[in-house]
């Protein structure tokens, strides 16, 4: 189980406990139902769920579906999918930020009466002009003097639908000459006639999140309202909307740096650009960043946690390398995953003094630092394959591997020497004809001379045909965030992120169920994809230069 490192959140919850403004901790995960979740939305689970953990808590899952025009079940769907994967079970409940309508409207009839909020007439384009800039304060409206009384007729006109979209808007009666823009009296509910995907057609009004969030929290005995930094110049209005509808508990908003990773992309519009134009094989993608892609990709929830946890939890943005989080899940599977023999490029290796009849089994461990795992038996025969990259008809030097005049080690079977090769017309190599010294069956030669190269086999007669998939970044570019003006995601659009390799060969036999694991020796990490039978992704490579600090 991933272990969270204590942090700056951490120290204003002991604070809390330890000078009674909180006896618990409660916290929540809200994501909007407009897309799948991504690395990104791991950080904030991570975070909300083992901070819970760690107090004893409780950790609540809620869709903020106050948006019904960008929502959908696929994506409720989707996520309570990724949260279970991840192992975040939400032990204090599952709910919805439309299951809140009816207070949130409740509490707008209060406010208005309080006096405190206003029916305003501005359109879009007025609402800019009179909110001001960061230097100029903005202006009132001239509908903010309204009466109680009117502001309540109009509302509630509002509600029953007698106004066009847009034409109206309820705002919180605050401070127009606010340092902080969102305090200059924001609007807390629009009209939009859209079918709510929960709702249905009861509301043409739609409460807007810093005005709903508040409430939901509150309404939950939410205790510590853990967000992104984006958030960070909301927390005056989240505290103004707790502290005027009176709730006697109230909970407390901290903002926390969003996950930023090289050549990624986090935004969900763009990534539901980029599966709404086939750009991808969906939002399960193994180049996406969203969790079923990494997990399609074979990532883990322990390697994805584990990523979050050196990434470190702070308040200051960072760009974190996407090699940590290879890092990570190469830790986990050269621990974890059991080894296979696969052929990507197949050449054809004859053994001329193999008996053509004969069927030779070898013993291969099935992890070689688990011997608890055991071992499984491959076929030798005659006719054998290697991968292509293993021969070289021109070596360079200190080539070990197979070359002519040259001897190698089958990995667990015999030494061999390549006599002969045999190119088709065009110059092609389709055979190398090889002798093998027989007394060498898993041992070394006898004479004592050394062969320095080993290299993977698999018979013809052991070996099916099967897929392989090979990601690499989705984007060219290290940090999105560096792309010029006159530039645009697609431009950093990866041409080589995938290559498909096809008759590639693996041990007969080999579990095909998906999701399963393996290291295909000498070769990298892969894992069985869930999408296309018969198909092998890569994980991750099996060695790299990186070391996390």
């Amino acid at each position: 189980m991933i272990e969270m490192s204590s942090n700056f959140i951490h120290d204003i919850i002991d604070a809390d406990l330890a000078e009674g403004r909180e006896d618990h901790v409660h916290t929540r995960f809200p994501p909007e139902p407009n897309g799948y979740l991504h690395i990104g939305s791991a950080k904030a689970i991570y975070i909300n769920y083992f901070t819970s953990r760690k107090y004893g808590g409780k950790f609540n899952l809620r869709y903020d579906d106050t948006n019904p025009s960008k929502e959908d079940t696929e994506y409720v769907d989707s996520i309570y999918e990724d949260l279970h994967w991840l192992g975040a079970i939400p032990d204090g409940g599952i709910f919805y930020g439309s299951d809140y309508f009816d207070d949130c409207y409740k509490y707008a009839e209060k406010l208005i009466m309080d006096g405190k909020a206003y029916v305003c007439d501005l359109s879009a384009e007025e609402l800019r002009e009179y909110r001001g800039t960061l230097t100029e304060p903005g202006k009132n409206s001239p509908y903010r003097d309204r009466t109680p009384e009117e502001n309540l007729d109009l509302f509630r006109r509002m509600r029953d639908g007698e106004f066009p979209d847009g034409s109206k808007t309820l705002r919180a009666k605050i401070d127009m000459a606010s340092p902080n823009m969102n305090m200059r009296d924001p609007a807390i509910y629009r009209i939009v006639r859209a079918h709510h995907h929960r709702q249905g057609d009861k509301w043409c009004i739609y409460p807007l999140y810093d005005y709903a969030h508040p409430i939901q929290d509150a309404t939950e005995n939410i205790t510590h309202s853990l967000c992104s930094l984006e958030f960070e110049n909301h927390r005056p209005l989240y505290d103004w909307v707790v502290d005027n509808i009176g709730f006697e508990k109230k909970p407390h908003q901290y903002e926390f740096a969003r996950l930023n990773v090289t050549h990624t992309v986090m935004s969900k519009r763009y990534l539901r650009y980029l599966v709404e134009n086939d750009l991808v094989d969906g939002w399960d993608d193994p180049r996406m960043p969203t969790l079923c892609g990494m997990r399609r990709r074979g990532y883990t929830p322990d390697a994805i946690f584990e990523f979050v946890r050196r990434a470190g939890i702070a308040k200051a943005d960072s760009l974190v390398d996407y090699e940590l989080l290879e890092y990570c899940i190469r830790e986990e599977l050269n621990r974890t995953a059991l080894r296979r023999v696969a052929i990507l490029d197949p050449i054809k290796v004859k053994i001329t003094n193999y008996p053509e009849d004969k069927v030779e089994y070898f013993e291969l461990p099935n992890h070689p630092k688990e011997p608890d795992l055991g071992t499984r038996k491959v076929p030798f025969t005659s006719e054998i394959l290697i991968d292509r990259e293993d021969f070289s008809d021109n070596p360079p030097p200190k080539f070990f591997r197979m070359k002519e005049g040259g001897e190698v080690r089958l990995m667990g079977a015999y030494i061999v020497k390549c006599n002969e090769i045999i190119k088709d017309e065009e110059g092609n190599i389709v055979e190398i004809r090889c002798t093998a010294d027989l007394e060498t069956g898993c041992g070394n030669p006898v004479d004592g001379r050394k062969v320095k190269g080993t290299i993977h086999w698999l018979s013809e007669v052991g070996a099916e045909d099967v897929t392989v998939m090979h990601y690499d970044k989705l984007f060219t570019i290290k940090n999105v965030k560096d792309i010029p003006e006159d530039k645009t995601y697609n431009d950093y659009l990866n041409p080589d992120s995938v290559q498909k390799i096809s008759g590639a060969k693996i041990e007969k036999g080999t579990d095909m169920t998906p999701g399963t694991k393996y290291q295909f020796v000498r070769l990298g990490y892969y894992v069985v994809d869930s999408k296309h039978e018969g198909t092998f992704n890569r994980v991750v490579s099996l060695k790299d230069s990186y070391k996390p600090e």
